[in-house]
């Protein structure tokens, strides 16, 4: 386990479990080893709320806005305990391999399909980034849903979706199979909403 992330993680957790405490559900369904972990967001805590409901021993690393990891001390804690910055609206080389390597590394990766905080009830075009992660390193794909309303003191449900490797037809996929599979996974994080 990367050693700020250990040192970190039991901080985060005794802040959130006494002020912004979680509720986990279906958390046996995540795999051991690598995954995608893709979530809905709603609100700037929702990485810490999915990290908490992991649970220690399964570190992740979260892909997040390059502006995170550049706000002075904190941004260095983030990026040594594992936060991936992203810079948006391009292609981040430096990211995608960083973020290749940490799956390959039989490790977890979490990010948001969507790529910026959507309110419940709206609609945003998904973005490709897991799909592309989950077919070329062979990693399960895993749909989270978080519940959007939050508030102090109440516990917030964090609900983990059933594994599962994306299809495609031919022999490497296509910009349209990714931009499907991203859709895809969209809707089997909406449909776990529905079912809270």
């Amino acid at each position: 386990m990367n050693r700020m992330y250990a040192v970190l993680y039991p901080l985060v957790w005794l802040f959130m479990r006494l002020f912004h405490p979680w509720k986990s559900v279906g958390l046996g369904q995540v795999p051991e080893g690598n995954a995608v972990l893709c979530g809905n967001h709603t609100t700037l805590g929702d990485p810490v709320y999915v990290v908490c409901a992991l649970g220690r021993r399964r570190q992740t690393h979260i892909m997040a806005k390059e502006e995170i990891v550049r706000w002075p001390v904190v941004g260095w804690l983030l990026r040594r305990a594992g936060i991936i910055g992203v810079k948006r609206g391009k292609a981040d080389v430096v990211a995608i391999k960083e973020s290749m390597r940490v799956l390959r590394n039989g490790e977890k990766l979490l990010l948001f399909p969507e790529g910026t905080r959507v309110r419940e009830g709206a609609t945003s075009e998904a973005h490709t980034g897991a799909a592309m992660f989950a077919t070329r390193t062979g990693a399960p794909i895993v749909p989270v849903y978080i519940q959007p309303k939050k508030r102090l003191f109440r516990p917030t449900t964090v609900v983990f979706g059933q594994p599962y490797h994306p299809q495609f037809a031919g022999h490497k996929p296509t910009p349209e199979d990714y931009q499907r599979i991203a859709d895809d996974v969209m809707a089997r994080i909406r449909q776990l909403g529905g079912e809270l």
